[in-house]
């Protein structure tokens, strides 16, 4: 029996894992892929909103707030790229600027640190801006952060503090049994759990329905993004936004934490696994793009990707336990800013599960994961090659990826088991040639790490086998 179970391994699910780790009990979370962090945040923008857009009042206010105020210890707790790097939000017209004023209003409803930037105060932080742009609500508290590793992150302290992760365990029924919770999965697994929590983002009103009618609908939304590679780290600085319209926030331009760029999204309803991409969105997400930054640099473009967001019908964070299901808790509808309020709903839903059943403290709790090694410059790389020679064997040329940093990311609780795995925590296959160098390397990485056949090393999940069989006469 165990005391919680969460179902839902992306940056919620992940979160709450480790924030449950600071109190005694047995928990687990099951997630249905082969690693954690494989739907929305998979395909997540990274950005720490600051807090001034949700309506006051709203639990996205609160939690987004609270968020962007964690998020720079809990970056430094769990090794996570993070830079305050501020969010702009442009306008062109006198219409905007009275647009942007009523956010200016809400940002200190919400008691954010925002300004509004004239002409030359905003041409001088963005020189790149198309001069177009007359006025910015600049908040200087907004960051970017890398979606993955805060993930990976989140679930690995949560594992070396206790919490165990089932992955590829798919949950297919649900029974209520007394006062406790019977879950039966895909592989013909049952676990039972006095609390259940329900983290399943897109899929989470169908999670739900094993136990009760839902009293919300998740309405997926899919959003393409186009991704540069890292150019010129000085093209834009901070996060540029359009001005909120009542067709939405539209397309923004932003430099990620490994000094990549990308535009996007669009936002069209999808199905909820539907992370397709196609010209048309490519042309509309360019063309909005260039009333940001008119000499967009297409020549840089690696890759587009595409992720689906669970909107619900309420256009607000469920964060709540049933009424009629005791010890159920929704923690559904989390579209953004989802990542930005990540850590803080992470905390309440732990602490709010702790007071349910009387949760003590684990005095061994610790907050820190293995710091990563890293070299800022060529004698700290020396002296890391001195301890490890496989630091010095670079794997992937683009992004600068070492043989001792992929074993590194492979060898941890909530460690690399795929090709994909490896290039979500540590990058390599991320740059210009996307893996034609050094996936073949990585999957001998993989295979001798793992005890594994090279034949049996997947890219992600466990359908998805790269090598198929081995040529004649190899």
């Amino acid at each position: 029996m165990y005391d919680v179970i969460i179902i839902g391994g992306g940056v919620i699910g992940c979160s709450v894992a480790r924030f449950l780790s600071q109190y005694k009990g047995n928990f687990l979370l099951l997630e249905r892929h082969n690693d954690v962090g494989e739907e929305t945040t998979n395909a997540n923008s990274g950005i720490v909103h600051s807090g001034y857009d949700p309506l006051p009042g709203t639990k996205k206010a609160y939690f987004n707030v609270k968020g962007c105020k964690m998020m720079p210890k809990i970056s430094e707790e769990l090794d996570v790229p993070f830079k305050k790097n501020g969010s702009l939000t442009i306008g062109f017209t006198e219409f905007d600027l009275k647009t942007l004023t009523s956010l200016l209003e809400r940002a200190k409803e919400n008691n954010v640190n925002a300004e509004i930037l004239n002409y030359d105060e905003l041409h001088k932080r963005e020189p790149n801006l198309n001069k177009e742009c007359k006025y910015a609500l600049y908040c200087k508290d907004a960051g970017i952060i890398s979606p993955f590793n805060l993930c990976v992150s989140f679930m690995e302290n949560a594992m070396d503090n206790g919490v165990k992760l089932n992955l590829n365990t798919e949950v297919i029924k649900i029974e209520k049994i007394d006062d406790f919770y019977r879950v039966f999965t895909k592989n013909n697994e049952i676990f039972d759990a006095k609390v259940l929590i329900n983290c399943t983002g897109t899929s989470s009103d169908l999670v739900t329905n094993f136990i009760e009618k839902p009293a919300f609908k998740i309405t997926p939304k899919k959003g393409v993004y186009i991704l540069f590679d890292h150019f010129d780290q000085n093209f834009v600085h901070s996060t540029l936004f359009m001005c909120p319209t009542e067709l939405g926030k539209g397309v923004l331009f932003s430099p990620t934490t490994s000094n990549n760029y990308f535009i996007g999204p669009n936002s069209v309803t999808s199905d909820r696994c539907d992370t397709s991409t196609d010209k048309n969105s490519f042309d509309y997400i360019k063309q909005e793009a260039k009333r940001l930054i008119p000499d967009l640099p297409l020549t840089e473009v690696i890759r587009e990707f595409a992720g689906v967001r669970a909107n619900n019908d309420s256009d607000d964070f469920i964060i709540e336990e049933s009424k009629t299901n005791k010890n159920f808790i929704n923690v559904a509808g989390i579209s953004s800013p989802g990542l930005a309020s990540s850590p803080a709903i992470g905390e309440y839903v732990a602490n709010y599960v702790k007071d349910k059943l009387h949760l003590e403290i684990n005095k061994e709790f610790n907050p820190y994961i293995r710091k990563h090694l890293k070299a800022n410059n060529v004698d700290e790389l020396n002296e890391l090659i001195k301890k490890d020679k496989k630091y010095g064997h670079i794997i992937c040329r683009c992004e600068q990826v070492s043989e001792g940093a992929i074993i590194d990311v492979i060898n941890r609780n909530c460690g690399a088991r795929t090709v994909k795995g490896v290039k979500k925590r540590i990058r390599a296959g991320f740059g210009k040639c996307q893996g034609t160098f050094c996936q073949d390397e990585v999957i001998k990485i993989l295979a001798r790490e793992l005890n594994l056949s090279i034949e049996d090393i997947k890219y992600s999940d466990v359908d998805t086998t790269i090598l198929k069989y081995q040529a004649k006469g190899k």
